[in-house]
């Protein structure tokens, strides 16, 4: 019997982190080798964070496993200069680094200076550049002189799910979903808009109800408790869902069970929320915090915070021709996106793949 030994991937990239699914569905099918998540001291199993990998020692250690490192996540988990110390690695081992910028305000932090601080070690050491949305890249281009590769967002819900098409009701439901109520998270102001928007719609005879979804452990409490006080005075025309961290499966049902999605964001520049709705055929109202407007423009629609007026006139923009949670159309809807998003995985792909190439060509390294 002849042995074949197995086969070895052309470029091995050590992503930061591996795990996190935007990484998943970006190289998904492609041969490229993604080296595993190491399991931070003391973390459960399947928690990439801190990521082992952003780290110079690791680097010295293993720089003969991978090609190329692309960062995405979890800078935060660390002061500047241990961001300085792996770049400084990189270079000594002749890896290119790709560095992926999904946030120029980073939705995790209450004080922005220290990923500014970030910012300003990797997008100017990086040998590649990406990012999600023309604006975004514009605003790289004015702050760093550095041209991003924009290469939009992958779907979110996995291809071969079966998409929930929601359970119909008579009123229309606009949901905000809280979850842990991070920083980057406008909890009070946007369930406060939310139900003025609902009075609003109502009094010209649009039959809507809110929904609000927040975890049993958040965060921020007070904001919690303000929450569930604003709406226990509007008992009749919106609910509080508060519930345990959902699965990805119940998430998805609870979208789905929408007509109009709301984004609570006080901070940030992309929305992987956005694109999950989109993969469902639910159109969101955000406000305009970022560019997640750009990611899908004909799907959203903007208002200001605060504005429950604004909220409510976007709302109405967006039922116009949507089909509602529950219908065929819905389901219709659905499988067309499902189809786009398949076309545009292999595309998604090739534009990693290739920028992974440029940064090997550049060090005069073959993969």
């Amino acid at each position: 019997m002849t042995l074949t030994a197995p086969a070895v991937s052309a470029i091995q990239v050590a992503s930061v982190p591996a795990g996190h699914p935007y990484v998943r569905n970006v190289l998904s099918g492609t041969g490229i080798g993604v080296l595993p998540d190491p399991t931070p001291p003391g973390a459960r199993d399947g928690r990439w964070w801190p990521p082992v990998m952003c780290d110079a020692a690791w680097v010295a250690a293993h720089a003969d496993r991978f090609d190329v490192m692309h960062v995405h996540f979890g800078t935060e988990s660390y002061p500047t200069s241990h961001l300085r110390s792996l770049v400084h690695a990189l270079r000594a081992a002749g890896r290119p680094l790709v560095y992926t910028l999904h946030d120029l305000e980073n939705p995790q932090l209450t004080d922005q200076a220290p990923h500014r601080e970030h910012l300003d070690v990797l997008v100017p050491a990086a040998d590649e550049l990406v990012t999600l949305t023309p604006g975004a890249a514009a605003a790289i281009e004015r702050r760093w002189g550095r041209t991003a590769e924009v290469i939009p967002h992958p779907h979110v819900l996995p291809l071969d799910a079966q998409a929930p098409a929601g359970t119909g009701s008579d009123p229309y439901v606009l949901g905000v979903h809280l979850r842990d109520i991070r920083p980057g998270t406008d909890a009070v102001r946007t369930v406060a808009t939310l139900l003025d928007a609902v009075d609003r719609l109502r009094a010209r005879g649009v039959v809507a109800i809110g929904r609000v979804h927040v975890n049993e452990r958040v965060r921020d409490e007070a904001a919690r408790d303000q929450v569930g006080a604003l709406i226990a005075r509007h008992r009749d025309t919106t609910e509080l869902r508060r519930t345990e961290r959902l699965g990805d499966d119940a998430l998805a049902r609870s979208i789905a069970d929408l007509d109009v999605a709301i984004l609570p964001y006080r901070a940030g520049t992309h929305s992987g929320w956005a694109e999950l709705c989109w993969d469902l055929g639910v159109p969101v109202a955000g406000p305009p915090v970022g560019f997640a407007s750009e990611q899908h423009p004909d799907d959203f629609a903007l208002f200001d915070a605060g504005d429950g007026a604004a909220l409510a006139e976007a709302v109405r923009r967006l039922l116009t021709g949507t089909p509602r949670p529950g219908s065929a159309a819905r389901a219709v809807r659905q499988a067309d996106r499902r189809r786009q998003r398949v076309a545009a995985a292999a595309a998604i792909t090739a534009a990693h793949t290739a920028l992974y190439e440029r940064a090997l060509s550049r060090t005069g390294k073959v993969a």
